[in-house]
């Protein structure tokens, strides 16, 4: 599993859509600029999983306030780093939110007594949000979380797993890109509870390139991206796999 002391992230965050002859073109440039970061550096394939559950109202306002465009919108999953709850990985509960152009993710750990309630929950009749409110540390993203539980009636939809692959500038370690493939999204209530039958492939054949930065973006990227003619666009993971599970449609 990734580094997991960070709690609060304030950054710029630009995204880039790459078929995978392209991925591997553009990858093996940045080799010039980027170093794997250390967590990956030692793994045979250096890479590890993500899974996030996302949460949303009945109206999928996050869902919509996305493929709206507004500037500034929020939205609460739950994260962890493992698809076995066997395994011990942390979960966070965060909060990810855009102001303008920046993003702001502020996230807060469960305690380990969590996991075994957020595993069985099958068997004990419970709702994960309020497993969530017993043991995640207190704070303002739980605050918020139960604002939304009892004013929104937020409750999950849909996993989003994926492989990301993280590097950091050589010159420069505020700057971080990750390639995130083989995404996939599942209906579910659960981190551990999913109808597996409808877990469905998002963008099949293309990896989703972030860039991250808190100030401004180095002139050696500016020149990766054109010499390969990168454009930005506006994706979501959680948007992707909604409307690839039929959930929620873009209206817009």
């Amino acid at each position: 599993m990734p580094p997991v002391a960070k709690t609060k992230f304030d950054r710029y965050e630009f995204k880039y859509l790459l078929p995978q002859a392209l991925r591997e073109k553009v990858e093996a440039e940045l080799g010039h600029f980027v170093d794997y970061d250390p967590f990956v550096a030692s793994q045979p394939d250096l890479k590890y999983f993500v899974r996030s559950l996302y949460f949303d109202d009945p109206a999928y306002t996050a869902f919509y306030d996305k493929t709206d465009g507004l500037l500034s919108r929020k939205k609460f999953r739950l994260r962890t780093y493992t698809n076995n709850p066997d395994e011990i990985a942390p979960i966070f509960l965060e909060q990810k939110g855009r102001h303008n152009n920046r993003v702001i993710k502020v996230r807060t750990p469960l305690a380990e007594a969590a996991r075994a309630p957020i595993a069985d929950l099958e068997s004990n009749g419970g709702e994960i949000a309020k497993i969530i409110m017993n043991h995640a540390q207190s704070g303002s993203v739980v605050e918020k979380f139960c604002y939304d539980y009892y004013k929104k009636n937020i409750k999950p939809v849909a996993l989003i797993d994926y492989q990301r692959r993280p590097y950091i500038s050589k010159l420069d370690s505020e700057f971080r890109l990750t390639f995130d493939e083989q995404l996939f999204a599942t209906p579910a209530r659960s981190l551990w509870l999913a109808d597996e039958f409808q877990r469905k492939q998002c963008v099949p054949g293309y990896t989703i390139m972030e860039v991250k930065f808190r100030y401004h973006m180095p002139a050696w990227f500016h020149a990766v991206v054109q010499a390969f003619n990168l454009e930005r666009v506006s994706i979501s993971k959680i948007v992707s796999g909604m409307k690839t599970l039929k959930i929620a449609e873009d209206l817009s």
